[in-house]
């Protein structure tokens, strides 16, 4: 059975791609006839368009289709791993690995239970290429052919010898007789002995690449994961996981030819996703500040995270004092003042986004003051509390405490900081930026 349907797609994409060039070429014969006026060279020319027409028609019979297929398979290779991702111009060997580590350490091409192949060579030819590994019922004529069942071919013939030039044609793709290296390619000359080396070639694996573009783009784009991304912003049960790939960035190869690279690498637009390979940031959870009146407290984490840029902007105020405001001195004092309202950005947004602890600040024991609860426990389900954080009085309140803190902080016997100061602080362009941004996020998300 599963013999007859790889015959019937192999018949249905000759079929296919014959429909297209007649089509086309239907569409060119009209355009030159209709610019001709006489009946004659009309005649003339549709006598000769009947006959291209017949020999193209002849062209993509099944058995004279892939006569021709298999005599052009040399010009691609399927392969794992495609030399020109190391150089565009490289024309060394690119490899196909049928090796299989399924209890590998390390993530390999080795360790794909089924890696997809890739197509080098003449992209002239690539429609070869699909017709080899194209699945139908989970199989392809290229896997059929390297397990040595020809029978789909058989079915198309009664000739056996042309069954066997079918054959050996399209088994060409898989075997590269003279592998080479090259010039642009990468190498390494691993000694094994006084004088004598090994020369290793380390080759991109499209095969791998092409399982880790699958598996990202059914995270990131596919129906399902859109549906659990929107249940999961709505706080509501959806039956799937949301996956996430934080960090990624994408590197792309062939330009506006990616074809040109190899045929996945064209199935991907030329791009193909890196993952983060830099070690991980131990980051510690700022707990709520419950036990504080003040987040401006010296002893809040958030006090503690900024006293180094607290004590680099004191020593630079105290060292331009007596000089005349300039540009320079107001630019590098602004962008100290910016770097500390970031920290305390950064701080209020982790406290706000740890929903596993919704609603502390209704708690008996918490002394914050009404202002900072309002600000840090957004997601707090009271009417009550809600009205009045909507009314945004508390802003205001919030801005003077963060001016009051900085000049307090900044002020020593040689460093003045008065009212002035306090307002500058408490004005600050970037504090009302952020807490604006802050703000439209939360009500995106916020019920």
């Amino acid at each position: 059975m599963l013999r007859e349907t790889l015959a019937s797609f192999i018949t249905s994409y000759i079929a296919a791609r014959k429909t297209a060039k007649l089509e086309a070429f239907d569409k060119e014969s009209a355009k030159k006839l209709a610019v001709l006026a006489s009946e004659d060279e009309i005649s003339v020319l549709r006598q000769q368009l009947q006959q291209q027409r017949a020999e193209l028609e002849q062209k993509y019979q099944p058995q004279a289709w892939l006569s021709d297929a298999a005599s052009r398979a040399g010009q691609i290779k399927l392969v794992t791993h495609a030399a020109k991702f190391t150089h565009s111009d490289v024309r060394g060997s690119s490899i196909f690995s049928s090796g299989s580590g399924q209890h590998e350490t390390y993530l390999s091409t080795a360790t794909l239970q089924k890696p997809a192949l890739d197509a080098v060579g003449n992209a002239a030819a690539l429609d070869i290429a699909r017709l080899l590994q194209s699945e139908v019922e989970g199989d392809s004529l290229i896997a059929s052919l390297q397990r040595g069942d020809y029978s789909a071919l058989e079915s198309l013939t009664d000739n056996p010898e042309l069954c066997a030039s079918w054959i050996s044609g399209f088994k060409q793709v898989l075997v590269d007789r003279q592998p080479a290296s090259h010039k642009l390619a990468k190498q390494i000359y691993f000694p094994i002995a006084d004088g004598q080396y090994h020369l290793l070639s380390p080759l991109f694996s499209s095969s791998l690449a092409h399982a880790l573009n699958q598996r990202i783009t059914e995270a990131k784009f596919s129906e399902q994961a859109k549906t659990a991304r929107a249940a999961l912003k709505a706080k509501s049960w959806h039956d799937a996981p949301v996956v996430a790939y934080p960090d990624t960035a994408i590197t792309q190869f062939g330009g506006t030819k990616p074809q040109n690279i190899s045929y996945l690498n064209s199935v991907r637009g030329g791009k193909v996703w890196l993952l983060p390979c830099a070690p991980p940031v131990w980051q510690t959870l700022s707990k709520p500040p419950a036990k504080h009146k003040s987040i401006f407290n010296s002893s809040n984490d958030f006090s503690r995270q900024s006293w180094p840029v607290i004590q680099r902007m004191s020593r630079f105020l105290r060292r331009v004092e007596r000089l005349d405001s300039t540009l320079d001195i107001r630019q590098q004092r602004l962008a100290m003042t910016d770097e500390i309202i970031d920290i305390l950005f950064n701080y209020v947004a982790g406290i706000q986004n740890q929903t596993e602890s919704i609603g502390w600040s209704a708690h008996p024991d918490c002394v914050l003051k009404r202002s900072q609860q309002l600000w840090l426990d957004p997601w707090r389900g009271d009417k009550e509390f809600q009205f009045e954080r909507e009314g945004g009085d508390w802003k205001s309140e919030v801005a003077r405490d963060f001016g009051h803190w900085l000049s307090r902080h900044l002020h020593s016997d040689k460093l003045n900081m008065g009212e002035t100061e306090r307002r500058h602080f408490s004005t600050a362009p970037l504090f009302k930026q952020r807490l604006r941004e802050l703000e439209k996020d939360l009500a995106e998300d916020l019920p």
